[in-house]
């Protein structure tokens, strides 16, 4: 072997990383940790070696849910990381759209008004998510995560923290419920006036054919919404506030089903005739929008962040008001 040939392997071989945790990576577990700092490394992999005491916090072995110290060393060993083709680059119009989408920005936190038909993070085919797509058209950005999810056709609020101290403290806001979000839902049907909270625990299952659900069972985790009308169209549909107090799965979908008037455009829960029929109406996405989201800084100081409804959702409203006697409106 040449010695330029050495030379090059020498360069491209990976090296032992000694990386020391500051302040703002307190609290975070040396499992998540090292899927950060090895991107595009498989998860199986990184527990091999925390398994095999590869990796070392302050020269002594740890365990996968270890909690990482502020100060503390983490030795990395070398590890290859598989060849991946280059992100897809984020097309202009969607760079725009999201820009154009910021409802609210600190040194620590962004609140966008997501679209429907974005899923906030890639895989399972999608390329681009709208965390991939945020830390392209913010690459300077060091520090981008979803603080929590909205499934792929709901639009409206998400927050993405800009620090790991931001996203430890509004993980921990959600899990004491210190943060109220609001959605709007246009279900099928004449929501009645008496149904203005839905009680009911909800489990995860699976059917035959692998796809995932939720159901309404007695062993399920609790799982409480509260729900008010907004507006009725007659007997067709219901514009309806609602407001999780847990934050379960597909709560809203499942307790407005459960309820008997599932969300409009819902392809899991509703059923294919309520469905054709709102299509045939021009109605054809999940008729779900995150409106308002309640939060307390950390300085202490608590903001209300609202979302305009797309285009998609006010046409909705205002195909559904021309079906509706102006006596029922």
């Amino acid at each position: 072997m040449s010695e330029l040939k050495k030379q090059q392997d020498s360069q491209d071989r990976p090296s032992v990383r000694f990386v020391t945790i500051s302040a703002d990576r307190e609290g975070q577990r040396i499992d998540n940790f090292l899927r950060t700092e090895l991107k595009g490394i498989p998860k199986t992999l990184i527990y091999r070696i925390l398994r095999k005491g590869e990796i070392r916090v302050n020269k002594k072995r740890i365990k996968p849910d270890y909690k990482l110290i502020e100060g503390d060393e983490v030795r990395i060993p070398p590890v290859r990381v598989p060849e991946q083709n280059e992100p897809v680059p984020v097309g202009k119009s969607l760079a725009v759209h999201l820009e154009a989408a910021v409802l609210y920005e600190s040194d620590g936190l962004i609140i966008i008004n997501k679209p429907s038909g974005l899923a906030v993070h890639g895989g399972s085919g999608i390329n681009n998510g709208l965390i991939e797509a945020l830390r392209q058209i913010r690459p300077d950005a060091r520090f981008l995560e979803l603080v929590h999810r909205l499934d792929r056709d709901t639009s409206g609020c998400i927050m993405v923290a800009k620090k790991r101290s931001m996203l430890r403290f509004l993980h921990e806001a959600l899990r004491e419920k210190r943060i109220r979000k609001v959605y709007h839902a246009i279900v099928a049907g004449r929501w009645p006036n008496r149904r203005q909270r839905i009680n009911a625990p909800l489990v995860r299952d699976e059917l035959r054919s692998g796809e995932r659900i939720v159901r309404v069972h007695a062993d399920g985790k609790d799982s409480i919404t509260d729900f008010q009308i907004l507006r009725r169209f007659g007997d067709l549909a219901t514009l309806v506030e609602a407001c999780p107090l847990t934050g379960r799965t597909h709560q809203i979908r499942v307790h407005s089903q459960f309820a008997g008037y599932p969300i409009i455009g819902d392809s899991k829960y509703a059923t294919d005739e309520s469905n054709q029929q709102m299509r045939e109406l021009g109605l054809k996405r999940l008729m779900l929008h995150a409106a308002e989201l309640h939060v307390t800084l950390p300085d202490g100081d608590t903001i209300k962040v609202t979302a305009d409804y797309d285009a998609d959702m006010s046409q909705a409203i205002n195909t559904l008001l021309k079906h509706t006697p102006s006596n029922e409106q």
